[in-house]
């Protein structure tokens, strides 16, 4: 048996097959749980596949290199929002005006909170840098991290994090401040919660994928350029 794993484990293909049957195991259970959003697909994959990696001492290159393909896809599944964005472009155009405000206080109070709670807590310079973009998604996240002088691979997690914490949390909060919104909710999830949000507000329909989408897209945008000019006026 012992063969038989080191063989396989070190085939690319099965890498790339386990992530997907771990996922699609995934996404069936939460279905079957009632979509419960403690029990994201995203968070179930990942629990599953860390806990394999750990209970056969497989490292992280090795799997990598098997579901590389599957970050590849990134890169498509990112411009693909473009679609649901181009569906409605003529509501986007007419609401420019909020989209903007919301996306300037959304970024400015993610990365002001986030910064200052870790300073409140005793946290390292470079600790406090790594925390300030990780409402964006990981490319963003750490080439902001990067130029500034935080820790890349410590943001790459953070960013995960927030991304489940977003999805986990989001269903609780809109229940209890009523928001039934689609274009709400899509917007604030892409805001908050970047790629994982995104993704979950396309669960909740193509409109509230559309303004997640932009919200993800625009909030990068605007938290690349408002770290560094944070950081220079602090004088980090």
């Amino acid at each position: 048996m012992t063969a038989f794993w080191v063989y396989f484990a070190a085939r690319p293909l099965f890498w790339i097959v386990l992530t997907i049957v771990v996922f699609m195991f995934s996404r069936w259970l939460n279905r079957k749980l009632g979509g419960l959003s403690l029990l994201h697909p995203v968070l179930i994959s990942m629990a599953m596949l860390i806990s394999l990696l750990v209970l056969t001492d497989t490292d992280y290159d090795t799997y990598f290199d098997g579901a590389q393909f599957i970050h590849f896809l990134l890169g498509p599944a990112t411009v693909a929002l473009g679609v649901p964005l181009y569906d409605y472009f003529d509501r986007i155009r007419r609401m420019w005006l909020p989209i903007l405000v919301a996306t300037l206080s959304g970024a400015t109070v993610a990365v002001v909170s986030a910064a200052g709670i870790a300073w409140l807590l005793g946290g390292e310079t470079r600790t406090i840098l790594t925390l300030a973009p990780k409402s964006v998604t990981s490319p963003i996240a750490i080439g902001i991290v990067e130029k500034i002088g935080g820790y890349p691979s410590m943001a790459a997690g953070l960013v995960l994090m927030t991304g489940m914490l977003g999805c986990v949390m989001a269903p609780w909060i809109f229940r209890l401040l009523r928001i039934d919104n689609d274009i709400a909710r899509g917007f604030t999830l892409g805001l908050s919660a970047h790629g994982i949000g995104t993704a979950y507000a396309l669960g909740l329909s193509s409109m509230a994928g559309a303004f997640a989408g932009l919200a993800m897209a625009v909030t990068g945008l605007v938290t690349a350029f408002l770290v560094p000019l944070l950081v220079s006026l602090v004088g980090v």
